[in-house]
């Protein structure tokens, strides 16, 4: 991706930003980045909605595009006081939110004026990457600098080589997924299909909402599972065989993995009366929460011998209890920046799964935490040791410069470099994508040039798994089975 060009005096990214300070080490690292940066991204854990794609249609306005959606940059405003409507958040249907801010030009000058807040932190090097080298942006935003760093992005969003479709070249990503509901029909994937983007822009299989049978509205999400399936959903082996033709819907149309969320990480199986009389009783909204709980845990087990049958990636990412405020929650929905982590435990939560599936040789699963204590103490020996696991990269709070690092450091010793999923963004806001990758490549050399200039690992191994770390592990932790 070029760079636009820049007057005298602009605004500028050092090259060797995030790379390692001391002069021994900053020219490996320099050299193994070089041998990565322009390599193709492999973008195989993203909620960028699908019919972005589908739709190909422009970008609205930059607020649309850069703020409102990003729940790393609404949270940190939101934190010095900004009420989130004030960006742009709207509230959910009869709620009781105070009415959004419209005006895309005052949610933008809302964030300028707190682009200080952003210091140190990494969405400050995903978004000053996107303005300089994506935008041509050549000032900072402050509130001096709004008016017209918005008519410079909005600019460039007018330009239709700005469209979604377009920018999966320019950007240079090979393949992206998009995380898809479990009722979903595809018919957004089927147009892209149509149009010869089908091994581009594939879908991702997510039940969470169907396997925890205490949230509101999961009778609901039920029925639209059962009428996408075309499959009575009244008895919990309706249930079980709906998701099993909705994944087998999801895998035709590409997908290579299922996703999920849930807060806890238990996967023990219960006998089949029981889930069968835990079934019956949340479609008669009567399920206790610790029959809830145990019931998406066995429906975690049963994933997995899906999995094991289908050949989906089973991607992990629990231990975030979503939506902390229930104001917030109520007034404006779910997944508005108040998800907040927990501490987690996978050795003995993940033990029934891994003892029936972890050497099954069509079974896979991606471990993601951001409980970043278990690093070293349960997953990467998990990782080190079962054929079916593989570590996932540092995600949401950790997917920083120094957590990155801290990851690194917590599991090479024990799982190496090839237990790992390499780098895996895992983001909706689209045009930070290069950036996510960018500094990741870019840690991940600054890691390696260490082990370089400590003869702990030569130059040329250095570069080849810098490239594995980028692009070849990705593509196989997510291959096609």
């Amino acid at each position: 991706m070029t760079a636009p060009a820049r007057p005298a005096g602009a605004w500028t990214l050092h090259p060797d930003r995030a790379l390692p300070a001391d002069p021994v080490t900053r020219p490996v690292a320099r050299e193994i980045y070089r041998a990565t940066r322009d390599l193709p991204l492999v973008a195989m854990h993203g909620h960028v909605p699908v019919e972005w794609f589908a739709d190909d249609a422009a970008f609205p306005d930059p607020a649309q595009l850069l703020v409102v959606p990003d729940h790393y940059l609404v949270r940190m405003l939101a934190s010095q006081g900004a009420g989130i409507e004030q960006l742009g958040v709207a509230p959910v249907r009869g709620g009781t939110g105070a009415a959004p801010e419209t005006d895309p030009r005052a949610i933008w000058r809302r964030f300028c004026a707190g682009w200080p807040l952003f210091r140190g932190t990494p969405t400050r090097f995903w978004l000053e990457t996107e303005l300089v080298e994506i935008f041509g942006v050549t000032e900072r935003p402050s509130a001096a600098t709004a008016d017209a760093l918005y008519d410079r992005v909005q600019a460039a969003i007018d330009d239709p080589a700005f469209r979604p479709r377009a920018l999966l070249d320019r950007f240079g990503i090979e393949v992206i997924s998009t995380t898809d509901p479990a009722w979903s029909t595809l018919d957004a994937h089927a147009r892209l299909a149509a149009d010869g983007l089908g091994h581009r822009v594939l879908p991702t299989f997510r039940p969470d909402a169907l396997l925890a049978v205490d949230r509101p509205g999961w009778r609901a999400d039920l029925d639209r599972l059962g009428a996408a399936a075309g499959t009575d959903v009244e008895s919990y082996p309706g249930y079980l065989e709906a998701l099993r033709v909705q994944r087998a819907r999801f895998k035709a149309a590409g997908a290579r993995a299922s996703d999920h969320g849930l807060l806890a990480t238990g996967t023990t199986p219960l006998p089949d009366a029981e889930a069968e009389r835990v079934f019956a009783a949340a479609l008669r909204g009567e399920v206790p929460a610790a029959d809830a709980a145990a019931f998406a845990g066995h429906m975690l087990f049963q994933m997995a011998a899906m999995a094991a049958e289908d050949g989906l990636v089973l991607q992990l990412h629990p231990g975030v209890l979503r939506d902390h405020d229930p104001a917030v929650a109520a007034a404006f929905g779910p997944d508005r920046g108040y998800d907040i982590p927990v501490a987690t435990e996978y050795t003995r939560a993940l033990r029934p799964l891994l003892a029936a599936f972890g050497r099954h040789p069509g079974f896979r699963t991606i471990l993601f935490t951001v409980d970043e204590s278990t690093f070293s103490r349960e997953l990467a020996p998990l990782a080190g040791v079962y054929p079916s696991v593989r570590l996932g990269a540092p995600w949401w709070f950790l997917d920083a410069p120094d957590a990155m690092r801290r990851y690194r450091e917590a599991v090479t010793e024990t799982a190496g470099f090839a237990n790992t999923s390499g780098f895996v963004d895992d983001t909706r806001a689209f045009v930070s994508i290069p950036a996510r990758h960018d500094l990741a490549r870019r840690v991940d050399a600054g890691y390696l040039a260490r082990l370089v200039v400590e003869h702990r690992l030569d130059l040329d191994e250095a570069v080849d798994t810098a490239a594995d770390l980028a692009y070849h592990l990705p593509l196989r932790a997510y291959e096609a089975s």
